[in-house]
């Protein structure tokens, strides 16, 4: 329970604070072991500090408050779809790179790719080095899962090192839990991070571990993000290199945080054992070490909002169409996983199943699928690289649908499907909203920026 934002919240809407003390004190006594008396305390102490944040509103400086105010959008993330690997996830995402972009700072690939990794070329020895950076965060539904959560986080951000044609060589850890979290919780998130570390033989070299909101979060909520870094001698296979008569090579995929929590909460417990390997890097060391790298066009994971979401970026950012064969695709997700993801009506190419996915000249495919079969990882061939300008899905029988990613990935917890994956009517209008606060935020950079520079000696 975030306390200081609901003392924030009540207080703007003009509750009296006597009744919000007493409210405020028996919610804390709902998390804490502690006397009515300094319950009390605890949450006067919390009324005052946010009275004392909401003076600044009557203050003469007014550059001040504009830095502090946010750029609202008037739109939530839930509302958004934010985090849930969809068409708004991915339209909030290109804002951000959007304020990236202003910055005018140069990379070989930013945030502005849509990839999962950011490149900078450096020199070593006078040649041309790549560095390779990458962050992702533990899946939200497995906080009370630490190690799992741990394991699946780290192998998330190496795939991301991975398909930058990268070889990764450092793992990195920030871990945060709430004030009533059990200290144990930041041990088995670890152990579930080096279990990924040793079976690959990449370093966790440094980390951060705090509470999360300090004194103001009450609960035993565990959050944390991952980051890795890789270095090639050869340019970024990122994205945007698929060219019109590749071939779009798959491995098999058994999914990471996103199946694990699928089977936790649906009673499928045995595919946890499934999701616990490390064949996506193992495939990634391979054409690393065979010296692959350096002539494939493009490699991503399949993560956010599973392949309709890789298909819809990829056409997107290059202008390129992509025809995909439905029957490939279902034969390379692991058995156990396809049988739970379709017993539980989900879509397995809308869910994240950490395959890896190649684009590569035709004259090297047979290659590729020779040297990734020498580590026992599956692949095949499961589509091409065209001109016609979308994503489309050769079914089964036939039929040629395009692939367009949903407002959400396919819903896979039973709270899932009840928020639905429909777009909202009004999506135009929110978008409208948050292109509004993007540029607002990039305003507010601008003239930070500004004072700075002129008005600091």
């Amino acid at each position: 329970m975030d306390i200081e934002g609901f003392v924030r919240s009540r207080l703007s809407e003009g509750q009296n604070e006597g009744e919000l003390k007493n409210i405020l004190a028996e919610r804390i006594r709902e998390y804490k072991d502690i006397s009515e008396e300094h319950s009390l305390l605890m949450a006067q102490s919390v009324i005052d500090e946010v009275n004392t944040t909401l003076k600044i509103k009557d203050s003469d400086d007014e550059f001040l408050k504009d830095i502090i105010r946010i750029p609202k959008a008037n739109v939530g993330m839930g509302q958004m779809g934010v985090g849930s690997r969809g068409a708004g996830d991915f339209f909030v995402h290109r804002r951000i790179a959007q304020i990236v972009s202003s910055t005018n700072t140069a990379s070989e690939v930013n945030p502005s790719a849509q990839d999962d990794g950011g490149v900078v070329k450096v020199k070593s020895n006078n040649e041309d080095m790549y560095v390779t950076t990458a962050v992702d965060g533990v899946h939200s539904r497995l906080s009370d899962y630490p190690f799992l959560g741990g394991f699946h986080v780290t192998r998330a951000t190496l795939r991301d090192v991975c398909v930058m044609g990268a070889d990764p060589v450092a793992i990195l850890s920030d871990l945060h839990l709430a004030d009533d979290g059990d200290v144990g919780k930041l041990f088995d998130f670890t152990a579930g991070v080096c279990a990924v570390s040793e079976l690959l033989d990449v370093p966790l070299v440094a980390g951060s571990t705090l509470r999360v909101g300090g004194d103001m979060v009450l609960g035993d909520r565990l959050v944390s993000a991952v980051g890795s870094v890789g270095v090639s001698p050869y340019p970024p296979t990122a994205r945007k290199g698929a060219t019109d008569g590749d071939i779009i090579l798959m491995t098999q995929g058994a999914g990471g945080g996103t199946i694990t929590t699928t089977a936790l909460y649906n009673g499928y417990f045995d595919v946890v054992w499934d999701t616990l390997n490390v064949d996506f890097v193992k495939a990634s060391n391979a054409l690393f070490n065979n010296d692959l790298v350096k002539d494939i066009h493009a490699m991503t994971d399949v993560t956010n909002g599973g392949l309709r979401g890789d298909a819809h970026e990829i056409s997107s950012t290059t202008g390129v169409g992509l025809e995909f064969n439905h029957e490939k695709i279902k034969s390379l997700v692991a058995p156990n996983v396809l049988n739970m993801l379709e017993n539980l009506n989900i879509d397995p190419l809308g869910v994240s199943t950490d395959s890896l996915m190649l684009i590569v000249p035709p004259e090297i495919s047979d290659e590729v699928i020779k040297t990734v079969k020498s580590v026992n990882v599956p692949i095949d061939i499961i589509g091409k690289v065209d001109d016609e300008g979308s994503p489309r899905l050769v079914n089964e029988d036939g039929s040629v649908e395009t692939l367009t990613p949903l407002f959400r990935e396919a819903a896979y917890t039973k709270i899932k499907k009840l928020v639905g994956d429909t777009t909202p009517e009004d999506f135009e209008i929110m978008k409208d909203k948050v292109q509004k606060a993007a540029n607002s935020a990039i305003d507010k950079k601008d003239k930070v920026i500004d004072y700075i520079l002129n008005n600091r000696q």
